[in-house]
């Protein structure tokens, strides 16, 4: 597959393709379109014939410092030293590295932002981060240290001196950390690389970083949002739960999208089960106590986890709508400072704006993680039902398979996701409320949305394991009544979820296993979508 940027195309979609590999192992490759091209090299050529010298009007950035030194003039004598020292001055990132698929995120919404034609870089910079990207060089971006204003200055200056080729810089090659210039040589490319006027400006101006960030966030809540609706269809079926809560009819006396699209994907997987009725709680499960020659008690209706389903996920699937179109925007939009606007007349107009300011996407990772914690409670709430009898109406106690005492079944593995629940209450406290001037108070009101998006993917990938986990249980559990329950089948798209998961991970029928092994299986599974398309294949589409 292969990309082409041209700043105001790109999908969510194109940056998974780009910052992922897919089933072959490979990522797409990108390149730039010879119509932004060509507008490129014409914006900077008028650039450089009117703005490089010293008697040009001042441009923040190009030939002005920074920050309060906006009005210092710097003159063009010292321009390509200026801009090594403003990578320099920016390159105070700490902590840990950012994973492979957000670096590669970020130096692609790098490039498409430049193509957009609003920045003023050279195409030859531009390739350069292409060239780059499409080497498979990674730059080491320490994780912490931006407050998304103006744009994330450090993060994006760590980027940049490994691109260029700084001796202080380091890259990923291949997967081994080594210098900068050594992973430049081994890839083929040139071990550094000069910046001209605004080139380090255009690099480090714009919350980029949050905004990759964002995008592979959002479209990993989609893709786990789908896998807890077919977790709650599972968990339906091991509880023999009612359905009529997820008619048509009753969601459209309550007529929010999100929630109906839900409970049509639950009757889509469970429409026809013969499992969730009536007659099928009748059978007496292991651990239910019940004289077979007595009736069950009338169920009604079902709990909140079961019953409010789509009243929970229903929500999320909105939430994830809403950012989705906030970042698709910003996808697509131009933003450092100053911007660059042809005048119509053959000349540009320079503006000084405030686009870097990443509250937008502050804002809606705040709403993504608190929606994204709600899911993953109310899926936690569902497991821990299937391990309890008095609970799950009879299903064997922790779903424990051979000698009790001896076994003790998957108990832990409810500690263990109630512990991410946990994490991720405390996490989902909204960080774009925080703000702390910066720069003698230059930077008065900073949006914190780095720290907004990264905790925000640290709770997707607890809720995955969750959602996981609720998959991993209601399989286990569906195994273990398989016989006692043959007379009543469940549907036909929950019997498809069932297949994908046994295929990967076998029902333990014998005794206790390492579950920690099965919970990243799971956890994989639900990552590689396996899930979903049998479901799929079965029974139609998911919404």
């Amino acid at each position: 597959m292969n990309v082409v940027i041209d700043g105001h195309s790109l999908t969510a979609a194109d940056v998974v393709a780009v910052s992922r590999r897919d089933a072959s192992g490979a990522f797409a490759k990108v390149g730039l379109s010879p119509e932004a091209r060509a507008k490129l090299a014409a914006t900077r050529d008028w650039l450089d014939q009117n703005f490089m010298n010293d008697e040009a009007p001042l441009m923040y950035s190009f030939n002005t410092g920074v920050g309060l030194f906006k009005d210092q003039r710097v003159l063009m004598k010292d321009m390509v030293e200026y801009q090594r020292k403003s990578v320099y001055a920016h390159a105070t990132g700490i902590g840990e590295p950012f994973d492979e698929d957000v670096v590669r995120a970020t130096m692609l919404l790098r490039a498409n932002a430049f193509a957009s034609n609003y920045s003023g870089p050279r195409v030859e910079l531009v390739e350069r981060l292409l060239d780059c990207l499409n080497a498979g060089l990674v730059p080491y971006i320490p994780q912490k240290g931006s407050v998304g204003a103006s744009g994330d200055l450090a993060p994006l200056a760590h980027m940049s001196g490994a691109i260029c080729g700084f001796a202080e810089a380091q890259m990923f090659w291949q997967g081994k950390l080594m210098s900068a210039q050594d992973a430049l040589a081994s890839a083929g490319l040139s071990k550094t690389f000069d910046l001209s006027a605004k080139d380090a400006s255009c690099l480090i101006n714009g919350s980029t970083v949050s905004l990759a960030l964002a995008a592979l966030v959002i479209e990993d809540g989609k893709r786990i949002l789908k896998h807890a609706d077919i977790s709650l269809s599972l968990s339906l079926e091991c509880l023999r739960g009612e359905l009529a809560a997820f008619q048509a009819r009753v969601h459209a006396a309550r007529p929010h999208p999100g929630q109906a699209a839900t409970a049509r994907n639950v009757l889509k997987l469970v429409g026809d089960s013969q499992r969730c009725s009536e007659a099928a709680r009748h059978t007496v499960y292991p651990d239910e106590g019940r004289d077979p020659s007595k009736p069950p008690a009338p169920r009604v209706q079902d709990v909140y986890s079961l019953r409010c389903g789509p009243q929970v996920h229903g929500p999320v699937r909105e939430a994830l709508a809403y950012a989705d179109r906030i970042i698709a925007t910003e996808i697509n939009s131009a933003t450092d400072n100053p911007l660059v606007f042809d005048n119509g007349k053959g000349g540009y107009e320079i503006i000084s704006g405030g686009h870097f300011h990443g509250q937008y996407v502050a804002q809606a990772m705040d709403i993504v993680a608190m929606v994204l914690t709600d899911l993953g409670s109310i899926c936690e709430r569902r497991l821990a039902r299937l391990i309890d009898p008095t609970m799950s109406y009879g299903l064997p106690r922790n779903l424990l398979a051979g000698t009790r005492g001896l076994n003790t079944g998957y108990a832990t593995v409810q500690c263990s996701m109630s512990a991410l629940v946990m994490e991720n209450r405390t996490l989902s406290t909204p960080g774009s409320v925080d703000s702390i001037p910066g720069k003698s108070n230059a930077e008065d009101h900073v949006s914190n949305s780095t720290w907004c998006g990264r905790k925000a993917r640290t709770i997707a990938e607890n809720v995955e394991q969750i959602v996981a986990g609720e998959l991993l249980l209601a399989t286990q559990a569906l195994s273990l009544i398989d016989k006692v329950a043959a007379q009543h089948p469940i549907g036909s798209g929950t019997k498809a979820a069932l297949g994908a998961v046994r295929a990967v991970i076998a029902p333990a029928l014998d005794g206790d296993r390492w579950y920690g092994i099965e919970m990243v299986q799971a956890r994989d599974l639900v990552q590689s979508n396996a899930i979903v398309t049998a479901v799929e294949t079965a029974v139609g589409g998911l919404e």
